[in-house]
């Protein structure tokens, strides 16, 4: 299952989304958790210390290598230099699985060991000095989008994806790429305007949204959030003791999460699953393929030297049944 958590700066995502990654590492299942925000906050919040969180390896420092996997022999991509941040996969390109090892994990992804449970961690990488003033945050956030259209997970398997905030993830088709996105919310009115941006925005892709209430105080809070959001309100969560001392890098085991947040975990987890049965791999493949075309007139082609949209394969679709060359 492929899961994002949006929000505002500062409504909690990356703290909820680190919590996710928590509950479902406890359960035993795999994961990949990616950090698609160049303010990189998940590993700490994943329990890194400073230098382990700096240390983590960048993807978008390593897109080449990333390119010249993915790209396999498809005959359609004629080199790495060619491939753009939604080029889709066709016959001959190399997909990703989230259960084995590969090239890209062995460049991008750590494990980070999680009360006995382990959990792969991959980061856009934050902006650097030679970053400032000639680059913007879709250089790094790119290497993230080329491998969710290239990544293949089944049932009982997680990608979570904590995603820059507000509605910039709109500046590309990645907000496609997920089978479920939770949206963080705080119980105020700017906490509630992303919201309304992303259901506007989303609207006509299918993109199925979930809130979560986040720093919730009482009754008053979860009516105005349930006024605003209606049925899109799946859980609420308020002060957590447990999340304090994990914010101050002292976090005790996670079965001590307090219950109401656990079973606030266990209905996100619950929600996501459900999402499966509605999954649509001939959908998934023509929205992918939708950002491409646009993506290459817009700019691609020209930048490349080359019609990108030649770089679809009208009869590939990317599905749990598709196989691809080692």
């Amino acid at each position: 299952m492929k899961i994002a958590f949006v929000g505002k700066g500062g409504s909690g995502k990356t703290t909820l989304s680190s919590l996710f990654v928590r509950h479902l590492a406890a359960t035993g299942v795999p994961v990949v958790a990616v950090d698609a925000d160049i303010n990189q906050h998940l590993g700490a919040a994943l329990g890194l210390d400073e230098a382990e969180a700096a240390a983590l390896p960048a993807m978008g420092d390593r897109l080449p290598l990333i390119k010249e996997y993915l790209r396999g022999s498809n005959p359609r991509i004629a080199s790495a230099e060619t491939m753009i941040k939604t080029t889709p996969p066709g016959e001959g390109s190399r997909l990703l699985r989230v259960r084995e090892d590969n090239p890209v994990y062995d460049a991008c992804a750590r494990p980070v060991e999680l009360d006995g449970d382990a959990v792969r961690l991959m980061v856009t990488g934050p902006f650097t000095d030679a970053d400032l003033g000639v680059a913007c945050y879709h250089s790094k956030t790119g290497a993230v989008e080329l491998c969710l259209n290239h990544l293949v997970d089944g049932r009982g398997e997680y990608v979570v994806v904590d995603m820059t905030a507000g509605s910039d993830s709109f500046a590309s088709g990645m907000f496609t790429r997920f089978d479920i996105t939770f949206l963080v919310a705080e119980p105020t009115r700017k906490g509630v305007s992303v919201y309304r941006q992303y259901k506007e925005y989303a609207r006509d892709f299918g993109v199925v949204v979930k809130v979560v209430g986040n720093k919730v105080q009482g009754r008053e809070d979860v009516d105005f959030l349930r006024a605003e959001v209606g049925d899109d309100l799946l859980v609420t969560v308020g002060q957590s003791d447990w999340v304090r001392a994990m914010e101050k890098g002292r976090p005790p085991r996670f079965e001590l999460l307090e219950d109401v947040n656990h079973s606030a975990l266990r209905a996100l987890r619950i929600a996501a699953d459900a999402t499966y049965e509605l999954r649509d791999a001939e959908r998934y493949t023509r929205q992918m393929v939708h950002f491409h075309l646009k993506n290459a007139d817009a700019w691609g082609s020209a930048r490349a030297g080359a019609d990108l949209a030649a770089q679809v394969d009208p009869g590939f679709v990317l599905g749990e049944s598709v196989t691809a060359p080692v």
